[in-house]
């Protein structure tokens, strides 16, 4: 499988990956905010550099590489984890057989604020979702604060909306797949994690197929106990179950039907949903190869070598120098606190 998944020229990919410190975050911020219009918080290797307003709808993070490259996190980051060392310290074990995938996280667990992979725009920062003009929050369903995992996306993945599901006869959403890791750790927008992919849940969303990954963050001290989709049902009774609540409901708030489901509701397990993932995979591979009607998808790159749309650093540098200098955040009305009883 892995061999598969890493075929689209991995000699030219980058593998990165890590997570954030709270206390560098602040003092980095701190720091950069007196000397200048953006700064950079720091992973173990990636830097994000903010630009525009957080809370408005020019706020946008770009990703770069731990020696300054900028890179798109849709198309450049691998879909596979590879296995490092720091500091000469073993990487976390898991089973010879098991594979990890890189996950990038665009909504920390209990924040509101709809933040997404913007996949039409060049190098693909993530910014804030809108609808009709206005910034998207997911409403406060009772008694649920905001998303209750951390969301986000694997890279190198797309959901071909000319492609039907054999299964549940809706094609696919135009977005990379979507991943709720269940760990304990409250992540940040923008940060980069390995997980252990458990099961799927299939959702139909405005008749379009949204496949929802259930993971684990690998740093996670459950993440040696929880193997597949049973494992969760068995250790986090409810879990499995809010997690359907949710994503039925979320959208009900807004005025929007309950979404449905495809199994009846029922999570597929780690087999299945490893082949959904390198079947999205293929899709990726085809649409970056330019195989495939792009839809409106940009796909400028800096990494996949295979790739007509890989573009240079210096014309990189300028897609971010072009964005809005990075500036103080805008303030989020009181209403996205409210409590909605559906």
């Amino acid at each position: 499988m892995s061999a598969l998944m890493l075929r689209s020229s991995v000699r030219c990919l980058v593998t990165v990956f890590g997570t954030f410190s709270a206390s560098s975050r602040k003092v980095i911020a701190q720091a950069a905010a007196v000397s200048h219009q953006y700064y950079f918080r720091k992973t173990m290797h990636y830097q994000t550099e903010q630009r525009g307003h957080q809370n408005s709808p020019d706020y946008r993070l770009y990703f770069k590489t731990s020696d300054g490259k900028y890179i798109s996190p849709f198309h450049d980051i691998p879909l596979i984890a590879e296995t490092e060392q720091e500091n000469d310290v073993p990487a976390k074990k898991f089973k010879k057989s098991e594979v990890l995938y890189n996950m990038v996280v665009e909504v920390p667990r209990w924040s509101n604020a709809k933040m997404e992979i913007a996949i039409k725009e060049p190098l693909n920062p993530i910014k804030q979702d809108e609808k009709k003009g206005k910034l998207r929050y997911v409403a406060n369903i009772f008694p649920h604060k905001g998303y209750i995992w951390n969301y986000g996306a694997l890279p190198q993945t797309w959901e071909d909306p000319g492609q039907k599901d054999k299964e549940t006869n809706c094609c696919g959403d135009n977005d990379p797949i979507d991943v709720c890791d269940i760990g304990t750790q409250v992540c940040s927008t923008g940060q980069v994690i390995q997980v252990k992919v458990l099961g799927i849940l299939a959702m139909i969303d405005e008749g379009e197929m949204d496949w929802k990954v259930i993971a684990i963050n690998a740093e996670d001290p459950d993440a040696k106990n929880l193997n597949n989709i049973e494992d969760v049902r068995k250790n986090r009774p409810g879990h499995l179950e809010a997690t359907v609540e949710w994503f039925r409901k979320y959208k009900v708030p807004d005025g929007k039907p309950e979404n449905k489901f495809g199994f009846n509701g029922e999570f597929k397990d780690k087999d299945f949903a490893v082949e959904i993932i390198k079947s999205t995979h293929e899709h990726w591979r085809a649409l970056v190869q330019k195989q495939k009607n792009t839809g409106g998808i940009d796909c400028k790159n800096t990494l996949c070598c295979d790739s007509p749309w890989r573009c240079t650093t210096d014309e990189a540098r300028e897609v971010v120098q072009s964005a809005p200098a990075f500036g103080s955040a805008h303030p989020v009305s009181p209403e996205v606190e409210k409590w909605h009883f559906v």
